[in-house]
């Protein structure tokens, strides 16, 4: 009887481990389910293959710069004036400014133009880093003209003053880390270089750590023209000499400009260079070329509203035709700036043969710039 007994327990003690060890398992299998990730739904596996073509068909990012510079301010007002739905849209990109904005253009997934300064490409192209670049990178049109700004503490009345003191150039790859090093170096100024954030370096400069902050963009600046008056805050004149003459304009800055840093009835000397819309020089049969040479044909046919009040004052100042030295000019432009040309010479002449008048302010515009742009030609 006790044999019999001690089977019967022994039995229902296995049954029991080994009811113990499956609900282990299942308890763990389950775990490990939970645990595990889910597919996570994508636009293809929910069926949304047509808007993801339509969102990307014409679509063209373009590298601006920081959000208190002047590039992505054009940027964002190319956007405005441009977009137009389905059929073209712009997207404006935050960048880390002109100098890097070269290298995006090259080898960034998703830039098809960006806003540089010439003297930014002429460092590329003298490097030799970046083969063919002439070829590979061209400019559709000029744009604006940006001012250098050198902003000092008080103590530091000229640029010679800067010679061994700590200037910040702001983030490393926007367009003042190429500007302040040639305007320093060709000076004969050596400064302690430091690679801060504006806002930042600003702070630093009232305390004393920074006794000066580079920058560069197009007047009216933001930063400046926000900034809150700092007692004996003020701007360094450069003067201008042959020493510049290859890259840089002289431009004077006025008290209208930044009346909380100028003094009324006062100017400061300084530098400007020029600014150029860029873009890779696709393949014809490449999808990129594609949206890109529509972007062209809205911005060339769409151009007058970006002179509007609403858009940057600069714009204004911006001549289609002009052409920029040591660049090349992107061929889908040149054929439609020829193809405006052609237009406004035909509409003008035919409107005179008409009745004897003038064409319209338009077409005058468009003449001149036509006649500009044909002078160039031939000084090439």
């Amino acid at each position: 009887m006790r044999f019999y007994l001690k089977t019967a327990i022994g039995f229902l003690a296995a049954l029991l481990v080994m009811a113990v060890a499956h609900a282990a398992n299942d308890l763990a299998s389950f775990r490990m389910a939970q645990a595990a990730p889910r597919a996570t739904p994508t636009a293809t596996s929910t069926g949304e293959q047509a808007k993801v073509a339509q969102v990307n068909n014409w679509t063209v990012g373009i590298a601006g710069g920081f959000f208190e510079g002047t590039f992505i301010r054009f940027a964002v007002d190319l956007a405005k004036a441009l977009d137009d739905g389905e059929n073209l849209r712009i997207l404006p990109i935050v960048s880390y400014g002109g100098n890097e904005n070269v290298s995006d253009l090259l080898y960034l997934k998703g830039i098809d133009l960006a806003i540089t300064y010439t003297d930014t490409f002429d460092l590329y192209r003298k490097s030799g880093q970046v083969k063919n670049i002439e070829q590979r990178v061209n400019y559709i049109s000029e744009l604006l003209t940006g001012e250098l700004y050198i902003f000092a503490r008080p103590e530091i009345k000229t640029l010679q003053d800067l010679d061994g003191k700590k200037v910040s150039l702001g983030t490393k790859g926007n367009s003042a880390t190429t500007t302040g090093p040639i305007v320093f170096d060709r000076l004969g100024i050596h400064p302690q270089l430091l690679y801060i954030n504006n806002t930042i370096a600003l702070e630093q400069m009232k305390t004393g750590e920074i006794d000066a902050l580079v920058h560069t963009g197009g007047k009216p600046n933001e930063f400046f023209r926000s900034m809150k008056p700092e007692p004996g805050f003020h701007f360094l004149p450069i003067e201008y000499s042959s020493k510049f003459a290859d890259f840089y304009l002289p431009c004077p800055l006025y008290h209208e400009d930044y009346p909380q840093i100028i003094e009324a009835d006062s100017r400061v000397d300084t530098l400007c260079m020029l600014a150029v819309l860029a873009v890779y020089n696709f393949p014809r049969d490449s999808d990129r070329f594609r949206r890109v040479e529509r972007f062209i044909q809205y911005y060339f046919d769409r151009f007058a509203r970006l002179k509007q009040p609403a858009f940057h004052p600069k714009w204004k100042d911006v001549n289609l035709a002009a052409k920029v030295p040591g660049w090349n000019r992107y061929w889908v432009a040149e054929e439609k700036l020829g193809q405006m040309s052609r237009a406004a010479v035909s509409s003008s002449e035919n409107q005179r043969h008409i009745d004897g008048s003038p064409g319209s302010a338009k077409e005058d515009e468009l003449m001149r710039e036509f006649l500009e742009w044909r002078q160039r030609q031939g000084k090439k």
